[in-house]
């Protein structure tokens, strides 16, 4: 059931992709906002409380639905649900139309306006940045959008649909992405220093597996030795751990120098995104355009393995 809800998100989103100025994206911003205002008082128990409201409370609500429509109504409609809920949690459209639009650029040779759909994309000043340093930073950003959207999401919610949990783990990791990231926006409402904290917490706990496990996906469909090379004696190096061990195992795949630009907070990226100093942190080539193409290859032969390991397993479990 899981590979089926699986295959039929992808197609449905490669199709009509979801806006992203939609009710449902509204509604969730609408309910943090509300557990931030009602539940966040300042102490660590209240940070982890509001949290707990923000990421699990509607995952308990997408299993129970599940279940209901799975022992109540009959096992199409919890499948039709498992993909209402990857539609809306799982897809590659919900980013690559930035890297689209700036390869495109790139590939025209109009640097300039490549810089300005980077910063666009990420808010922040790119100044001059120089060629290699704008596929540098796509390659990066695009790396981690694709883990964030998609494999992540593929992870959580196959661990938790073989529990018999539905889309539960598919909701648990798009919202702890989501609270780490909106409780942390540098605006006037973010959240409380010790919601901050537990947000950032259980994200990176939450995203441990699913990190290695994209890691050593793009290893098996990429440059195998370089890529487990990068990410015992590289990851370290970038900021954070988990998206370290991300980076650090792409670079290795496909042979290109990446650094941890892309990771800074955008504070700081601000003041610095335009410096032409930066060598990067991991061996390999010079970012070109070309490993534009590499990085899209790389996912998608990712995407193919995850899919046929699925298929392997829900056929076994059929035959079985």
């Amino acid at each position: 059931m899981s590979f089926f809800a699986i295959l039929f998100a992808l197609l449905i989103e490669q199709a009509r992709p979801l806006s992203r100025i939609n009710p449902i994206h509204a509604g969730v911003r609408a309910w943090a906002f509300s557990v931030r205002r009602n539940f966040d008082a300042g102490r660590q128990h209240h940070g982890w409380v509001a949290w707990g409201l923000t990421v699990v409370l509607p995952a308990l609500v997408a299993l129970g639905i599940h279940w209901l429509l799975l022992w109540g109504v009959g096992w199409p409609l919890a499948v039709l649900w498992n993909v209402a809920v990857l539609y809306i949690t799982l897809g590659f459209r919900q980013f690559s139309h930035h890297f689209t639009r700036i390869r495109d650029a790139l590939e025209s040779a109009d640097e300039d306006a490549a810089r300005a759909a980077l910063a666009h994309w990420q808010q922040v000043e790119v100044g001059q940045l120089p060629r290699s340093e704008i596929v540098r930073h796509v390659i990066e950003y695009s790396v981690i959008a694709a883990h964030r959207h998609v494999f992540g999401v593929l992870g959580w919610f196959s661990i938790l649909a073989a529990l018999g949990m539905g889309p539960t783990g598919a909701v648990l990791y798009r919202l702890a992405e989501f609270a780490a990231r909106y409780y942390d926006e540098d605006k006037a409402d973010k959240g409380s220093t010790a919601l901050q904290q537990s947000a950032a917490r259980a994200w990176t706990v939450i995203d441990w597996l699913p990190a290695r496990l994209t890691a050593l996906s793009f290893a098996v469909v990429g440059n195998f030795e370089e890529a487990i090379e990068g990410w015992r004696f590289h990851a370290q190096n970038f900021p954070n751990d988990n998206d370290g061990v991300l980076l650090a195992a792409t670079s290795g795949a496909i042979n290109v120098r990446l650094g941890g630009e892309a990771l800074r907070s955008r504070v700081e990226a601000d003041g610095a995104a335009a410096s032409e100093g930066d060598s990067g942190i991991t061996p390999g080539r010079e970012p070109e355009v070309g490993h534009l193409r590499s990085v899209v290859g790389l996912v998608w032969r990712s995407v193919v393995v995850w899919m046929l390991l699925l298929a392997l397993l829900t056929l076994a479990r059929l035959l079985g």
